[in-house]
């Protein structure tokens, strides 16, 4: 008798460890899915630009992008989206195509516009809207979830609307310590 509510208790908490992790994880859009979506609600889009052989991309991807926090902010205030840029697919976005077409190396068209030139990895970008236009506000280098806590804070919450990041940095209490 013992030993079945040991083994119903382990297969209990082993579910419902497996469903509480799930949760932590961060669900990426594609670039025309967050496009749509974007249209459709006030939220703004969180780009990832990354490539493949970029160690501080795969560092931000195991210990930051895992984080809960870091997670349940991208999921609930932004559609994230992972862009590789040095992809190879033709993109479509905001009614302008974008190729990777190896004039700028091999970089993605999309990329360098989002990078506005400056390709460092990794870059994320947060398109955000102010009187019906996008602003594009690309931020490069390697964020702690603690850090990037913050940085996710000051644009989820419109604070670049009223305070200069300096200031938002001194008051910020986030959940990360």
């Amino acid at each position: 008798m013992y030993m079945k509510r040991l083994l119903t208790f382990i297969l209990l908490l082993t579910l419902a460890t497996g469903l509480y992790s799930q949760e932590k994880k961060v669900k990426w859009y594609s670039i025309q899915e967050a496009e749509k979506l974007s249209k459709e609600s006030s939220r703004p889009i969180f780009i990832d630009t990354y490539t493949d052989w970029c160690g501080w991309c795969k560092k931000m991807d195991q210990e930051t992008f895992t984080n809960s926090v870091i997670a349940d902010i991208l999921n609930t205030k932004f559609y994230p989206v992972k862009f590789d840029a040095e992809g190879t697919e033709a993109v479509d976005f905001f009614g302008k195509n974008f190729i990777n077409d190896g004039k700028n190396g091999r970089a993605h068209q999309l990329a360098v516009t989002l990078l506005r030139g400056q390709l460092s990895y990794p870059t994320v970008v947060f398109l955000t809207r102010k009187d019906d236009k996008l602003q594009v506000s690309p931020v490069p280098g390697f964020r702690q979830p603690k850090d990037m806590e913050m940085l996710l804070s000051y644009f989820s919450e419109k604070a670049y609307e009223t305070q200069s990041w300096e200031d938002f940095q001194k008051t910020f209490k986030g959940k990360i310590q």
